[in-house]
This record gives structure tokens, sequence and C-alpha cells, in this order.
């Protein structure tokens, strides 16, 4: 049972690799995304519920997630062609992103990413991104996205800066 989790979670690897070679914002482009985005639903009940949860499906549903994201970035730069602020400010999130990471691996000699309620709403908005693309102003819309995963890879950095202990499942810098 343990390992159904997982492959859940290695299925979303495999979906966004699909959507590299489908065509962007098209029906089976939207079908595929939206399977993905279930199994990320899915994985982490699925572990819970039969108790296997694990490092190892952490790191895979990690880095799956750093799949998707990067396949979308690809896909979805030239719809967005966002401007040089924006980029540059992707650039700064993503630097804090690593920086967190590297702290960790330094600090805790292991490699983790921290399970905060910012994380959860920033891989939400990143999640329905494509599908708002359809109902709001882009401007608007990256405006939005990048504060919250700005306010959330800030938090994520601090809690490690300041933790003594690696907490994954930490929900906010705000909670004890």
């Amino acid at each position: 049972m343990k390992s159904i989790a997982n492959c859940i979670s290695i299925s979303r690897i495999v979906f966004a690799f699909i959507l590299y070679w489908v065509k962007p914002l098209s029906i089976l482009f939207f079908t595929i995304y939206i399977l993905s985005g279930i199994s990320d639903v899915i994985d982490g009940y699925i572990a819970r519920k039969t108790n296997s949860v694990s490092k190892l499906g952490d790191n895979i549903d990690s880095i799956a997630d750093f799949v998707i994201i990067v396949v979308l970035i690809i896909k979805l730069y030239p719809i967005i062609n966002p401007t040089l602020e924006i980029i540059i400010w992707i650039v700064i999130i993503a630097i804090i992103k690593i920086a967190s990471v590297i702290l960790i691996l330094i600090k805790y000699k292991t490699f983790e990413m921290l399970h905060t309620y910012a994380n959860k709403i920033t891989g939400f908005i990143l999640f329905i991104f494509p599908i708002l693309l359809a109902f709001f102003k882009l401007d608007v819309l990256i405006y939005i996205t990048c504060i919250i995963a700005g306010i959330s890879a800030i938090e994520e950095l601090l809690i490690n800066v300041f933790s003594k202990e690696l907490r994954i499942d930490k929900k906010s810098l705000l909670l004890k």
C-alpha cells in the first residue's frame, strides 16, 4: 500500500512531461493538468489514510510540484509574456525558495520543503492560475500570484533560519 501514494505522485511527473507536448490552454492541456492536480490531492490523502507517509513520498511530491511548475512556466511564458519587472520578481522568489532548500540541506543534512499554509495557498493559486487566465485580467492575476508566492517564500525562509529543529509540518511563522 505504501507505494500506491508514491506511484500517484510519480504519475504527476509523467503528466507534466505529457503537458510539455500538448498545446497550452487546450482542452487536452486542461484535462491532463486537472488530472495532475487531482493526483496531487489524492497522493497525500492516501498516504495519510494508509499510514504510509514517508520522507521519500514527501520528496517525490515536492519534485513533482517543481516539475509541473517548470513545465507550466515553459508552456505559459509565451502566452503571458511577462514584463521585466515580473521576471525579476519571479527570479527573486525562486532565489528565496532555493536559499531555503540550501539552508535545510546545510542545517539538517536533508532535502525538505515546509508544508506551511502559505505554501499550500501558493500551490493552489499556481494550480488554478492557468484556469483563471480565462476570467481575470492577466496583470492583476500575476501581481496577486507573485505577492502570495513572495510572502510564502519569505515565511518559509524565516522559519528555516530561526528554527532550532526541522519541522516540515510547521503551518506558519505566526503559529507555534
